[in-house]
């Protein structure tokens, strides 16, 4: 993985030619999980244990705060993988990657062997360097994000509510592999997604002319709208059968929203076909619970954060001995170099 470590436009400007962004929300498992399988394992600490999944996160971040330029970052952990809440209400969520039963859990998720011990070092790293990591005790980190996300659009609500365009500095970005999240953009609260479609050197900036020009909804609110009819089966969601995504577009935009939808397969509207209609019905079960776990929670147990963008490391000491640890040289230093920007 080759990142930049260009200085920033003295202008302000992000590298891409947009404005930056107040808040930065990482989808923490989701980037270094994509580290892992994009950084040969053959980057081992001096002790043979891989550390590409370590290393390939701290290029990104250093890569996100160069070129994004924030004000503030969170780096958000999933401190529950598989909530309770969500697995009571659809069974077959995320079961495919339960690599074992555990009491009191539900279920211990499947993880590479060589990624594993690469997490405590992301942790320890992580706060060394003096970056919030932040979770919530039952919840996903989208529910982290989404919760952080709709703070920081309260705290800003006092502005005009006039839409942040691609060019202008976002009051929040998320940076995710998962397209779960694109449901958080809105363009009128300056939130929208970066996501790495060919490592984090190739972001998509994903606002709601993205949206709709790659899956035909008018909002994030469209997109979990559209992926309750259409399911996820990376996510163990099955969706109304016989509806696909095509489907579930054009419905919505007939109707409106998922609530639209509904109220018009029990008002028996013509603008429905035989077919939609017994479909949407027989899915009955399912539509009633399937928004709980498909939206994220913006209510998430998540107390004051510390997100200020350290200039320099929380503790030095610790960092410098991870480093050598853990051979982190190069990465930690391109960290440092950007934090100090």
């Amino acid at each position: 993985m080759t990142e930049s470590t260009d200085a920033p436009a003295s202008d302000g400007a992000a590298s891409d030619g947009t404005a930056g962004t107040d808040l930065l929300l990482l989808d923490t498992a989701s980037l270094y999980f994509r580290a892992f399988f994009g950084v040969p394992d053959s980057i081992k600490a001096p002790d043979g244990t891989p550390v590409n999944a370590v290393r390939g996160l701290l290029d990104m971040i250093a890569t996100l705060v160069t070129d994004r330029r924030p004000d503030r970052l969170v780096a958000c952990w999933d401190d529950d993988w598989r909530p309770a809440f969500r697995v009571e209400a659809i069974p077959s969520y995320k079961a495919h990657r339960v690599a074992r039963e555990e009491p009191g859990t539900t279920g211990v998720e499947e993880v590479p062997d060589k990624l594993t011990p690469q997490v405590p070092v992301i942790v320890e790293v992580l706060a060394a360097l003096g970056i919030a990591r932040v979770g919530a005790p039952g919840y996903e980190a989208d529910d982290v994000i989404g919760t952080l996300t709709a703070r920081e659009v309260a705290r800003t609500a006092e502005g005009d509510g006039a839409p942040v365009g691609p060019t202008d500095r976002a009051r929040v970005e998320v940076v995710t592999g998962d397209r779960d999240l694109f449901q958080l953009v809105d363009d009128a609260a300056g939130v929208r997604v970066l996501y790495p479609s060919k490592g984090v050197k190739h972001l998509e900036l994903v606002d709601q002319a993205r949206l709709a020009e790659r899956y035909g909804v008018r909002s994030g609110a469209g997109y979990a709208d559209m992926a309750v009819l259409r399911g996820d089966p990376s996510d163990g969601l099955p969706g109304v059968p016989g509806i696909g995504e095509k489907t579930a577009v054009a419905l919505l935009d007939r109707y409106g929203d998922l609530a639209g939808v509904l109220a018009a397969r029990d008002a028996g509207d013509a603008g429905l076909t035989a077919t939609q209609r017994r479909r949407l019905t027989e899915a009955a079960d399912y539509l009633a619970v399937a928004p709980k776990v498909v939206q994220v929670a913006r209510d998430a147990p998540v107390g004051d954060v510390d997100d200020a963008l350290p200039a320099a490391p929380a503790d030095p000491e610790a960092l410098d001995a991870l480093t050598e640890r853990w051979g982190l040289g190069s990465s930690v230093r391109r960290v440092l170099e950007a934090l100090s920007r």
